[in-house]
């Protein structure tokens, strides 16, 4: 008969190699586009540039794409003073990358995404527009604070030109009461 004592270990074991176990079964891609998924808002700056030292606040929404491939896809708008800007990303896994838009996409006024890989907290996106090339880091800090930086390469250094701090926003209260 095994004792008390053995038998913990052997279940604990059982249960972190059992191929049903939540840590083996879910895909850490699609955990990390869950986590993010939400409503955002925070402050951001253009750091570089023609524009460098221009202000803004952006309001994004995303959700997680649906079906089997992981991805995200995000609504939302970014104000400049009284001007606002329609934002919108997408997302997706393709293989072993990722592929996506911002905007239309740099078949229009955005730009594409053309790779990108996943880490625990971190997701690293290539972005393209025809003779532009750079990437967009998005780094969870923690629950309620991600930090996203785009940079574009000039000559062979890559150069971040905004930066930008989101914040959750308010969560719903189920009972509609505050206090």
């Amino acid at each position: 008969m095994f004792s008390k004592f053995r038998i913990i270990p052997l279940c604990l074991a059982a249960i972190i190699l059992s191929p049903a176990s939540p840590s083996v079964a879910r895909d850490k891609d699609t955990v990390f586009f869950e986590s993010v998924a939400g409503e955002w808002k925070g402050p951001g700056e253009i750091v570089a540039g023609k524009y460098k030292g221009t202000k803004f606040v952006c309001n994004l929404s995303g959700d997680p794409v649906q079906g089997s491939a992981a991805g995200i896809s995000l609504d939302g708008h970014c104000r400049v003073g009284v001007f606002n800007q329609k934002m919108s990303a997408l997302i997706t896994r393709k293989g072993k990358t990722y592929t996506g838009r911002f905007l239309d996409g740099s078949a229009g006024d955005g730009l594409d995404i053309v790779s990108g890989k996943i880490s625990r907290d971190r997701a690293v996106m290539a972005i393209n527009r025809k003779t532009l090339d750079g990437a967009m880091i998005a780094r969870l800090h923690d629950e309620e604070t991600m930090n996203v930086t785009i940079s574009v390469k000039v000559g062979q250094e890559m150069v971040p030109v905004i930066g930008m701090t989101l914040k959750r926003g308010a969560r719903k209260v189920a009972s509609g009461i505050l206090r």
